[in-house]
């Protein structure tokens, strides 16, 4: 139940706390407020990144509620803050507080020793360019940190508030500091004016241009994996998630739109609406609109309302109308004019009201926290009680899934004895048995983090409502490409201890005449990519072989003694020392002469030289797209990329590029006969080019590229509809949507391009873009039947990609176009689909 309305007096009071305070009303001396430490009132400009934390650490020096931590740095080196704000005597047992929630979501041992105390964690800025949070941040810290500020004070005696003011620095910096460029003493409100209109890639992003909104669940970015460790030191109760959106807008609240995910619980839905009509009694004692329910659901577990859902709290988004387009002022469509302190005062009434909420239900809210851990434990939710992964033949992809657990602390283990065990298989989609083997990796369902676990790792997600905001599958075992089967019995690991890597070196290990190393994984593209910048030569299998008893699958690397000696007098030392550091397992081979397949001097086996790779960037790419092949070359293969600037690309630029990128993107415009002439030149000359997404549409119908598209059959085409009547013609457009969803893909993994990736292939469909396999070149991938086998895509739009094109190769002149049609870069996390991008990078067109 709610609590009953408050009085207009205490509307009043609260009101008061949004008044802009200036010098001349200190609360005390020595405490600031953000008026007098910065110079001028806010909402009046926006605040630069390092006077944000000058603020918050002079507040943490003079005001007895408020502490502060750095827990991490941005990709660009600017330091992230957490603000920790609770009454003084709280402070003095802040430890024993912080363990007890940690013993009570049932990461640590042991039994809570303090009364129960509330923790909400707010956080500002998560979107660079949805600049007004880490304003309102300021101002919400200082009403929270005045010692004389007697109804905060009331509230933080039953609660803990951990605020963080800015998630994404880099991405804001970039906006704020572009703003001042644009923007003159005053601003100009007319939407038309520049400072209203961000250029690429806008500050929405981070440093590589990934959404950090979208990464709880992956955590691929620097920012998002500190702050999850931070997180989980505290395990907040209620954490609210600060945005914008578009100028037109008002403001948005929990409670949260449908679908919901089905692991959510009834008590986080109930206290969704405790809040937010605490929230709504403000808003309407101040004539604020606002809305509830609609547009923001809580299904995609990468989300800053849903990933804290998912780990026990109440997570809510908070969305103010405004985002990059506003400035410090611009004109609505209803004519009135939005400023930069209109928006900044609804944040921090929000902000204040959450906490006030809260902790006026402490003790109900630490309770239903403590129930969320013991009932996950002791009845998991779902059908499933143990999830199986196999072990891959090479370990690095189990390893690679099991940091990511680690990042969740989602807690599994391992097989030493083998077992048989039935359940439903990814792979197939069908029940089935499996011999579990030593190594195999056992996710047991009764756990603290059972619903994330069940979230992240189900083989298909439930959606009832398919109006949805992002995509509606994502589970692991298809992204990591391991075999598994969720199990409905209940299997305990037989150990937690990780099974021993195989020998660094076997055969001949004094001066072997080949190296062999499988390949199998990104961590194998990562080896390849140290080698070839040590100057290394590589080759690799075109067809599988046998050596010296041993057999190895097409795409092995072999590093030849003969070419590479030449190159390095220490040729030993530097193969075994990159072995050494990337984990990798060699073979010395003693001979080059294979009983089985071509042998090491054939033609038949590929030649790798270290490529000099470009990147299209900027105006008319897609900046996230862009960003994950950035970020895949720069972070996880670390292997240089050149970004070309798109917008004012010229042929001269290619003369030494071996393999050019084009990011999805809207290349209509930009893709002038002049450039798609010096494109086609470079290509026949033995240029490699990747085209991704959208980019292929410029190639399509095109000569002398191979693409076309999917020409409809009788099957395709549909009779003219009776008119839709207008409130159901949403729901006629979902008969189209593709959100996103995970398809089953027939792969010829004799191909280069697939070559260390285990049919069957899933790819993540967020398109229903339908091309022709390729008459002059090779279809690799091909979308082997139209239903998902987990999330959601219209009959409509299954219907259209039905028996397409998704990946493949083209010959033209000494050169090679390899085509995605789906993006195998999603948001970082897709790995076997990096290693697609890793063979079209190093294999496709050298073998």
């Amino acid at each position: 139940m709610r609590p009953a309305l408050r009085s207009r007096l205490g509307l009043f009071v609260l009101g008061l706390l949004l008044l802009p305070l200036t010098a001349s009303a200190q609360p005390s001396e020595a405490l600031q407020s953000p008026a007098t430490f910065l110079g001028y009132e806010l909402g009046e400009q926006f605040t630069p990144h390092h006077r944000v934390v000058d603020y918050v650490r002079h507040v943490a020096e003079h005001s007895p509620r408020v502490a502060h931590r750095q827990y991490g740095t941005s990709v660009e080196g600017r330091p992230l803050l957490l603000a920790t704000v609770t009454a003084p005597d709280n402070h003095d047992r802040l430890e024993t507080l912080r363990r007890d929630n940690r013993k009570r979501a049932g990461l640590v041992e042991g039994v809570p020793q303090a009364e129960p105390t509330a923790v909400v964690w707010l956080s500002y800025g998560v979107h660079g360019n949805e600049s007004v949070s880490t304003e309102a941040a300021l101002r919400t810290l200082y009403a929270l940190g005045d010692p004389q500020n007697s109804r905060t004070g009331g509230w933080l005696g039953d609660a803990v508030v951990l605020l963080d003011p800015l998630l994404n620095p880099d991405g804001r910096e970039r906006y704020v500091q572009w703003y001042k460029r644009m923007a003159g003493d005053q601003p100009n409100a007319r939407p038309a004016a520049r400072e209203h209109h961000e250029p690429w890639p806008s500050g929405r992003t981070n440093h590589y241009y990934f959404d950090l909104n979208r990464d709880w669940a992956w955590g691929t970015q620097p920012e998002t994996r500190q702050r999850l460790d931070a997180y989980h030191r505290w395990m907040p109760h209620v954490h609210v998630d600060f945005h914008e959106m578009g100028v037109d807008e008002p403001y948005y609240f929990a409670p949260g739109a449908e679908p919901f995910h089905e692991t959510l619980t009834e008590w986080q839905r109930d206290f969704q609406f405790t809040i937010g009509r605490n929230n709504a009694d403000y808003f309407d004692e101040n004539g604020w609109l606002y809305f509830t329910e609609e547009v923001f659901d809580l299904f995609y577990p990468g989300y800053g309302d849903t990933w804290p859902l998912f780990n026990g709290a109440i997570g809510m988004t908070y969305e103010q109308g405004g985002s990059g387009r506003a400035g410090r002022a611009i004109v609505t469509a209803e004519g009135d004019t939005l400023t930069l302190l209109d928006r900044l005062r609804r944040h921090h009434t929000t902000g204040l009201s959450t906490v006030e909420a809260t902790a006026d239900h402490h003790e109900r809210v630490v309770r239903q926290f403590e129930d969320y851990y013991a009932s996950a434990q002791e009845t998991p939710p779902g059908e499933y009680r143990t999830y199986a992964v196999r072990r891959d033949a090479q370990g690095h992809r189990l390893a690679a899934l099991t940091d990511h657990l680690d990042r969740q602390r989602i807690r599994y283990g391992y097989v030493t004895e083998p077992k048989r065990v039935r359940g439903r298989s990814y792979h197939s989609g069908e029940t089935e048995q499996m011999r579990l083997q030593e190594g195999d990796l056992l996710v047991n369902a009764a756990q603290p983090k059972a619903r994330l676990a069940k979230v992240l790792l189900e083989p298909k997600t439930t959606i009832v409502d398919s109006l949805t905001y992002d995509i509606t599958a994502w589970g692991l075992p298809y992204a990591y490409g391991l075999e598994a089967l969720a199990l409905p019995e209940s299997v305990a690991p037989d150990t937690r201890t990780a099974p021993a890597s195989p020998a660094p070196l076997t055969g001949d290990t004094d001066a072997p005449y080949a190296y062999v190393t499988p390949w199998t994984s990104r961590a194998d593209a990562r080896f390849a990519a140290a080698l070839l910048d040590e100057g290394l030569r590589l080759r690799f299998a075109t067809e599988s072989f046998t050596v010296d008893d041993r057999s190895f699958e097409p795409g092995a690397l072999i590093l030849t003694r003969a070419g590479n000696t030449s190159r390095t007098d220490r040729f030993d030392a530097t193969v075994q020392r990159l072995a050494e550091a990337h984990e990798q397992s060699l073979h010395g081979a003693s001979t080059g002469f294979t009983p089985q397949g071509p042998d090491f001097g054939s033609d038949n086996v590929g030649f790798v030289e270290a490529p000099h790779v470009a990147a299209l960037s900027g105006p008319p790419t897609s900046a996230s797209r862009a960003g994950e092949v950035w970020h895949f070359f720069d972070r996880q293969l670390d292997y240089p990329v050149t970004l070309l600037p798109a917008d004012d690309f010229e042929a001269s630029m290619l003369e030494d590029v071996d393999v050019l990128v084009l990011p999805s993107g809207g290349y209509g415009g930009w893709f002038t006969d002049a450039r798609a002439t010096a494109l086609t030149d470079w290509v026949r000359q033995g240029g490699r080019l990747i085209s991704m997404g959208t980019a292929n549409e410029a190639l399509t119908n095109r000569a002398p590229y191979a693409l076309t598209h999917k020409t409809p059959g009788a099957s395709d085409t549909t009779e003219d509809a009776p008119l839709t009547p207008y409130g159901a013609q949403t729901r006629k457009r979902l008969s189209g949507a593709t959100p996103g969803s995970i398809h089953r893909v027939q792969l010829d993994d004799s191909h280069p391009l697939g070559f260390g990736v285990e049919p069957p292939y899933f790819t993540l469909k967020r398109n229903d873009d339908a091309f022709a396999y390729l008459d002059e070149g090779q279809t690799v991938g091909a979308l082997e039947a139209p239903a998902p086998v987990s999330g959601f895509m219209g009959h409509e739009a299954q219907r259209t990609v039905d028996d397409t094109f998704l990946f493949g190769t083209q010959s033209i002149g000494d050169g090679q176009v390899t085509y995605f049609v789906d993006n195998p870069l999603f948001r970082g996390f897709w790995y076997n689909g990096q290693v697609l991008f890793a063979n079209a990078v190093f294999f496709v067109g050298n073998g």
